[in-house]
């Protein structure tokens, strides 16, 4: 079972979950106070430097007459579809540079160089993804439909070839992301007239994107036709690789939870901020490794304030590192190989039935919720304060690791420990009576 209470889970109370919203909605207004000329530069000089890399690499890839030529062209469009992709796509679209009322930087008319429609997209990530996220059976984005994320997702006999679907996923990453965004819109349509709508506006722009890449550029290089062809068929599967690895490393590694409908019930501002808090993941990177990444190595920060130019989840980042301190809870980060190499497990474990896997739905490492630590006796406040007193999420995963059973069995605080054993007995408890009690 997926978290519940999601509050319960963090170890803390509802007093310091309110507070923990303050304090970021704090970040919030200065980010939002601070933005101007530095950013509108920005943004403009990424558009241009992207725009330039994509030009000269075109020219490369049609001008030069050997491998080498051809390999730095490729490499150079990969490289510029990719920021196309995360940096200006995505982040554009997220609404990031709305502020500047800039007509074209807009998430209302910004069109990405891949196959999925914006509009479609805003729809099933702006809203679905990032209103729910992790939340199953809202957030589509856990596993995108085709994948098992977590033990809380039914296992079918489909799922023994994940580990294959896994990787032809990730080399048709855009056309995956698009169908996804499609049928989301779809869903959402009243009517079969509107369904149809849909799906003609999705057609058109792949019509439009597959005729550009594997038509017009080719014709536009005669007789060399096919070099070109084979750049771009080249670089558009090295963006969805990178693309892909971004994503499944800002979603699912260890650490990245998973939360049930009811965790909705009557949410505040800041039990969402701490459920997004406790549902992402990021990786380390220097600059440009997170220039290169659309800056969402910061996922964290991205799904904190998904709607703040990414040029300064850095600054955020520092500020969000130091709550999670405060607060006594995990901050979830690695190098990005050891990222993936996690969500590369929980793909191949996941793959097989429950019968083969060992730890429980309630406590695994990539699938956990409240009920781990009901069973638990309540320790001494000397032994369970946090390294700011306060006793969090960190401390009681740290005290897991002293038990030979279960490497995430904790202790807890009183104030907790009276909250959990009230969700033992009555299953799963609502939230309001979770704050009544309170």
């Amino acid at each position: 079972m997926a978290i519940t209470e999601v509050g319960i889970y963090a170890h803390l109370t509802p007093g310091d979950v309110e507070a923990l919203g303050r304090e970021l909605d704090a970040i919030r207004r200065d980010i939002e106070d601070q933005r101007g000329t530095r950013d509108a530069t920005y943004i403009r000089r990424t558009i241009t430097f992207q725009r330039a890399l994509d030009a000269a690499s075109r020219l490369t890839i049609a001008l030069s007459r050997g491998k080498t030529g051809w390999l730095l062209g490729t490499a150079g469009l990969a490289v510029a579809k990719s920021i196309e992709n995360m940096e200006l796509g995505h982040n554009i679209g997220h609404g990031q540079w709305d502020w500047m009322n800039d007509p074209e930087i807009h998430s209302a008319t910004w069109e990405w160089d891949m196959a999925g429609l914006s509009a479609q997209w805003r729809y099933s990530h702006n809203f679905r993804h990032h209103v729910y996220t992790n939340v199953l059976g809202m957030d589509d984005d856990i596993g995108f439909g085709v994948m098992r994320m977590t033990r809380d997702q039914p296992w079918r006999p489909r799922l023994l070839l994940q580990p294959l679907q896994n990787l032809f996923l990730a080399a048709t990453f855009e056309w995956g992301i698009a169908l996804h965004d499609l049928y989301s819109e779809r869903d959402r349509a009243a009517t079969p007239a509107g369904k149809a709508a849909q799906t003609k506006l999705f057609a058109t722009k792949i019509g439009r994107q597959v005729g550009k890449d594997y038509l017009l550029f080719p014709l536009m290089s005669g007789r060399r036709w096919r070099r070109t062809l084979a750049a771009n068929a080249t670089a558009n599967i090295a963006r969805n690789l990178w693309a892909y690895l971004v994503i499944f490393c800002g979603h699912f590694p260890d650490g990245a939870e998973k939360f049930t409908p009811a965790a909705l019930e009557e949410e505040s501002k800041a039990e969402w901020y701490l459920r997004q808090m406790l549902g992402t993941a990021n990786f380390d990177a220097g600059p440009t490794l997170a220039f290169l990444s659309g800056n969402l190595c910061y996922q964290i920060e991205h799904h904190l304030f998904p709607d703040l130019p990414s040029n300064r989840y850095a600054q955020i980042a520092r500020r969000v590192r130091a709550l999670c301190e405060k607060y006594d809870l995990p901050y979830t980060s690695g190098p990005l190989l050891r990222q993936y190499l996690l969500t590369l497990r929980t793909i191949h474990k996941l793959a097989l039935p429950d019968t083969f896997l060992t730890a429980t739905s309630d406590d695994a490492p990539e699938t956990a919720s409240e009920r781990k630590f009901h069973n638990d006796p309540p320790r001494a406040a000397a032994d369970i304060d946090g390294p700011t007193g306060r006793r969090g999420l960190v401390s009681a995963l740290r005290a897991a690791g002293e038990s030979p059973r279960l490497h995430l069995k904790a202790g807890r605080s009183p104030v907790a420990s009276q909250q959990i054993s009230r969700v033992g007995a009555r299953r799963l408890s609502p939230r309001r009576r979770m704050k009544k009690d309170a």
